[in-house]
């Protein structure tokens, strides 16, 4: 018998009992779709996150406190006074780093945020006027605050567009004034809608100068970071190397394994981004696989049923002239093609979830999300499905191939 009669012997005995097929593979087809879904949307959300993060721009350097992390523990490293005005002054020196375009210090300021009888929590940072450029986010009314009045540790701030919406509403925020942790500050500006960049939520910041956040609201003499950015691109990795010798020479530190600061790149961010998101979703994927085991296992308790329902036309078959190899590639193909047709519906219904759950996703967390698929997600679907099939369908068809024809043809 040839392998295209054995396929049309196949399709007829799964015709045979279209009710008991399509609860086969319900199992299969559940699978499949989980793991297409946590694939497409692991996708949206790394390129979601990769695309915040070169907002900043491939030319941005962040210079945190602390070494490296590099497991849970080190956290703690985070929490130092490594970074002061003598750092940033150093790093401003063109003879120490001459690749270096502009920096701020940052300052996070937690606490409540008022204006009359409105009260919200709102990010803020303190930080120089420099940030807007590093950003590329700049006042759509009113304007940023001068390096002068950063200077003078002067009571004014930039507010955000959701911060102005919740505390002003429609009337004009320029000018008024705000209580942050019960300390005044008179309304400079206002960014426009913009979302999210890099790591800054600007529509939910506000933005006052580094000076005033350290003086007034968090009473440190130090920095929880600083942003910086070289005069290009190219210049990047030669201006962190020099970032790193200046605050090593500073701290006279002459093992780099014993740094208390450490620097980010844009592309350091994207790489860990890339990583941890591409575990998270084998990880995912790997969960859902289990419902294609459940599946496997069903495929198999049907295909011996199915097998001994059909002890008699074995015995026939074989009475016949079919071989071993013959009833063995009959069932196999009857496991392979049901755990195929799984896998074909399973990935159309994985598409659609994530088109739908995409078109979702952008209304709640922005326009940023979109519909991701790759074909290696259709492959993998198509891949598995049929290794399952093969697997679990193996068993079975040979139980039927070692069928004595004498006694199969007895069978009541």
């Amino acid at each position: 018998m040839t392998l295209k009669n054995s396929f049309k012997t196949a399709i007829k005995g799964l015709r045979a009992n279209k009710s008991r097929s399509a609860l086969t593979i319900l199992g299969i087809i559940i699978g499949i779709t989980s793991i297409i879904l946590i694939m497409s949307l692991g996708k949206g959300a790394q390129e979601l996150i990769l695309n915040q993060v070169r907002g900043l721009g491939s030319a941005t350097i962040i210079i945190e406190p602390g070494r490296e992390p590099k497991g849970p523990s080190d956290f703690s490293a985070f929490f130092t006074d490594s970074l002061k005005e003598r750092e940033v002054q150093a790093l401003l020196n063109p003879s120490n780093v001459p690749g270096l375009e502009s920096l701020s210090p940052i300052v996070l300021v937690s606490g409540t945020v008022a204006y009359q009888n409105e009260v919200h929590n709102f990010s803020v940072v303190g930080a120089s006027e420099l940030l807007a450029q590093i950003v590329n986010v700049y006042p759509e009314t009113g304007q940023l605050f001068s390096d002068e009045q950063t200077q003078d540790l002067s009571a004014v701030a930039v507010i955000g567009y959701e911060v102005k919406d919740k505390l002003f509403g429609e009337s004009d925020a320029i000018g008024e004034t705000i209580k942050i942790k019960n300390k005044a500050f008179k309304v400079f500006g206002v960014f426009p809608k913009k979302g999210q960049v890099g790591m800054l939520d600007v529509d939910n910041t506000i933005i006052i100068p580094y000076t005033t956040a350290q003086k007034y609201l968090a009473g440190v003499n130090y920095y929880q970071e600083i942003i910086a950015k070289a005069k290009t691109e190219a210049l990047v990795p030669q201006t962190v190397e020099d970032i790193k010798i200046t605050l090593r020479n500073l701290h006279n530190i002459t093992d780099p394994a014993k740094d208390d600061f450490h620097v980010v790149t844009q592309e350091d961010i994207a790489q860990r981004v890339g990583m941890v998101t591409s575990i998270l979703t084998i990880f995912l994927s790997a969960i859902a696989a289990i419902s294609l085991v459940v599946g496997g296992i069903g495929i198999m308790n049907i295909m011996l049923v199915s097998v001994t329902e059909r002890t008699r036309e074995i015995g026939l078959r074989k009475a016949l002239g079919a071989t071993t190899k013959n009833i063995l590639t009959q069932f196999l193909l009857e496991s392979v093609i049901l755990t195929l047709l799984g896998g074909v519906i399973g990935i159309l219904l994985g598409i659609f979830f994530s088109f739908v759950s995409a078109l979702i996703l952008s209304k709640v967390v922005g326009s940023g999300w979109q519909f991701a698929i790759s074909i290696q997600a259709i492959l993998l679907g198509l891949g598995v499905s049929a290794f399952v099939g093969l697997v679990f369908g193996l068993y079975p068809a040979q139980q039927a191939s070692k069928k004595s024809p004498i006694e199969a043809l007895r069978y009541e």
